[in-house]
C-alpha cells in the first residue's frame, strides 16, 4: 500500500521514524512519502519537505510567517493528489495537519492520526473537526483516551508512548567515552540543559537556564543541541567554562546526567523516563502568553505532571522563570528529599503509561483496518 505521513517537528520525527519501520514490517510493499526528517529518511520514507522549513512558535511567529504556511499547505495538497496514498498518517503538529485532514477527507482519503491534537488542554472546540475529518485515532497519553471516548463519543485506540520503546531501544553510552568524545568536563556530575528546538525559545529560554552556572561550581553545565539548529547558533552560549555543548545527542547526554533543567514539551517526559530529576522552564513572547494562557486550560503545562494529574516537577512559567526561583528548585533537585520523592515519582509514571510496542501496535491497526 502507499502511505503518506506528515510530521512537523524533532519528536514527531522520531515517532514517524518507528512507525515507518513497524509499517515496513506490517507491509514489505509499503511505499512511504513524508514530511519529517533525517530520522524518517532513513527509516525509509521518501522525504518531501523537512521539519526545519516549518519550525514555527507561538501566535506571533505564526502570524508573521503566514505567507510560508500558505504554501506548504498548497504544496501538501498537490504532492498528496500526486501521490494519490492509500493512507494518510498525521502526526501530532495539529495546526497544520487538521487543516489537511479536512482537505483529504473531502477527497476521500483515508485519515489517520497518531499522537493526538492537544486539543484537551486548548480550544476543545475542535473536536467537531476531528470527528467528522479523522477515521481512526491512536492516543498515546492515557488520559485520551477518556477524553475522548467519555467526554465526547469519539473511539480511539490508546498504544502507549512510542518514547518508551525509543528511549529502551537505544544504545548503551559509556559515560567515560562520551565525555571523551564531546569534550566535556570529566570530573563533575553533569545538569542538562534542555532549551527546546526551535530558535525563539532557545534564546529566551538558554540566558535563563546559564545565569545559575556560577552558582554550583561543583556541577558541570551541558547544552542539548536540536538537530534542526546548526552548532554556530549556540556558540554565544559557550563563553563560560564550565559550560559544554552536544548536539543531537539528547538521550546520551540524559543517559549520563544527573539533574536537568528542561523547556516544557515532550523533554520533560523523556527526561521522566531516564529517571533525571529536572526543573520545568517556560517562558515565551508576552503578546503570545498573554493570549496562551486565556485558551489553556490546564493546571500544569509538563506532561509529567498532566499524567500523574499532580506536581511532580516544579513548573517555573513566565514571570517564575527567574535566576533567583532557578537556583533555589534546582538546588532541592541534587540531593535529599525533593530528589528522591521525583525519582519514587517517575516509577508510577512509567507504568501508567503502558507498555512497550506502540509503533507496532499503530503499524499492526493501520494495515489490518486499511
Amino acid at each position: 500500500m502507499k502511505y503518506y505521513i506528515i510530521a512537523g517537528e524533532a519528536s514527531g520525527d522520531l515517532h514517524g521514524s518507528n512507525l515507518i519501520k513497524a509499517l515496513k514490517l506490517k507491509d514489505p510493499d509499503a511505499q512511504i512519502r513524508c514530511w519529517g526528517g533525517d530520522l524518517m529518511e532513513a527509516a525509509g520514507g521518501t522525504l518531501v519537505k523537512h521539519y526545519k522549513e516549518m519550525a514555527f512558535m507561538g501566535f506571533i511567529e505564526v502570524i508573521m510567517n503566514l505567507s510560508a504556511i500558505f504554501a506548504n499547505i498548497k504544496f501538501c495538497k498537490n504532492d498528496i493528489a500526486a501521490f494519490n496514498p492509500d493512507i494518510i498518517i498525521f502526526i501530532d503538529y495539529s495546526g497544520f495537519n487538521l487543516r489537511i485532514a479536512e482537505w483529504a477527507k473531502q477527497q476521500g482519503f483515508s485519515t489517520n492520526y497518531y499522537i493526538s491534537p492537544q486539543i484537551w488542554a486548548s480550544r476543545e472546540g475542535r473536536i467537531q473537526k476531528i470527528k467528522k475529518n479523522i477515521d481512526a485515532m491512536y492516543v498515546i497519553l492515557p488520559f485520551e483516551k477518556d477524553f475522548y471516548e467519555k467526554k465526547h463519543d469519539f473511539p480511539v485506540h490508546f498504544v502507549g508512548h512510542p518514547l518508551i520503546d525509543a528511549i529502551e531501544n537505544r544504545g548503551e553510552i559509556n559515560e567515560k567515552s562520551f565525555r571523551e568524545a564531546n569534550k566535556l568536563d570529566n570530573s563533575k556530575p553533569i545538569i542538562a540543559l534542555l532549551p527546546g528546538s526551535r530558535k525563539q525559545e532557545v534564546k529566551k529560554m538558554l540566558m535563563t537556564m546559564l545565569s545559575v552556572t556560577d552558582d554550583f561550581p561543583d556541577y558541570y553545565f551541558v547544552i542539548a543541541g536540536a538537530p534542526s539548529l546548526d552548532n554556530e547558533f549556540y556558540a554565544p552560549f559557550l563563553k563560560n567554562t564550565n559550560v559544554g555543548f552536544v548536539s543531537n545527542k539528547t538521550y546520551a547526554l540524559l543517559s549520563v546526567s544527573h539533574a536537568a533543567l528542561v523547556t516544557s514539551g515532550t523533554a520533560t517526559l523523556e527526561t521522566a523516563l531516564f529517571k533525571v530529576p529536572q526543573v520545568v522552564c517556560y517562558k515565551a513572547n508576552w503578546i503570545s502568553y498573554q493570549i496562551a494562557k486565556r485558551i489553556i486550560t490546564l493546571e500544569y503545562i509538563s506532561l509529567v505532571n498532566l499524567i500523574m494529574d499532580k506536581e511532580i516537577v516544579r513548573e517555573l512559567i513566565q514571570d517564575d522563570l527567574t535566576t533567583k526561583n532557578l537556583k533555589n528548585e534546582l538546588a532541592k533537585i541534587l540531593e535529599g528529599s525533593s530528589r528522591e520523592d521525583q525519582l519514587r515519582a517517575y516509577d508510577q509514571l512509567e507504568q501508567k503509561l503502558g507498555g512497550r510496542g506502540a509503533s507496532g501496535k499503530v503499524a499492526q491497526l493501520i494495515v489490518e483496518n486499511a
